[in-house]
């Protein structure tokens, strides 16, 4: 038997469909710093990330039988990601909304104040990171998808029913708003 570390993705997944479960930590362990990068890009919230990364990772074991070997597994993990992340999202939308209008009928209520980064680098990447979280989801997800550089174009755009081209063109736009955002120039 070939040791866990060793197999691919592909023939790990076989092996957790096939009734070894410690396959799946494998997986796990594989996947989930680029996962947590994933998904912390897109909120902008390190505990918020964990909690979603641990989610996809539930998530993917459930549907792990609908897994299409032909794509990246990385791909399809992020795909389960990004439908939490937006999940996660209408659910803080619907929060700030009752929150504010607590807020509207006290206007007493005093509301804490993040504390600010401790020294330029940290300021630096918080900026960067609420500008991610900030992008419409439609560039958000191509650049995100992009960023380990694991799937071309192609690959982000099957994942995303778009064309290489048009995941393109969202890529150079969630850069130039980005470069907007931060000040750095076009």
């Amino acid at each position: 038997m070939m040791d866990f570390d060793e197999r691919s993705d592909a023939a790990l997944i076989a092996a957790v469909l096939a009734g070894e479960e410690r396959a799946f930590t494998q997986l796990m362990r594989r996947h989930k710093a680029d996962l947590y990068r994933f998904v912390r890009a897109y909120t902008g919230d390190p505990a918020e990330a964990l909690d979603l990364v641990q989610e996809s990772f539930v998530a993917a074991w459930r549907v792990l039988s609908r897994y299409d070997a032909r794509r990246p597994f990385s791909i399809w993990l992020k795909r389960i990601a990004l439908n939490k992340c937006r999940d996660w999202r209408r659910r803080r939308t619907v929060r700030n909304f009752f929150y504010r209008a607590e807020d509207i009928d006290r206007p007493d209520l005093e509301i804490a104040q993040p504390i600010a980064a401790s020294n330029d680098r940290e300021d630096d990447l918080a900026r960067l990171d609420q500008a991610i979280a900030a992008l419409p989801d439609g560039l958000k997800t191509p650049l995100l998808l992009s960023i380990t550089g694991e799937a071309s174009y192609r690959e982000i755009g099957a994942a995303l029913g778009l064309t290489a081209k048009a995941v393109e063109v969202r890529i150079y736009r969630a850069r130039r708003a980005l470069a907007a955002a931060l000040g750095t120039g076009d």
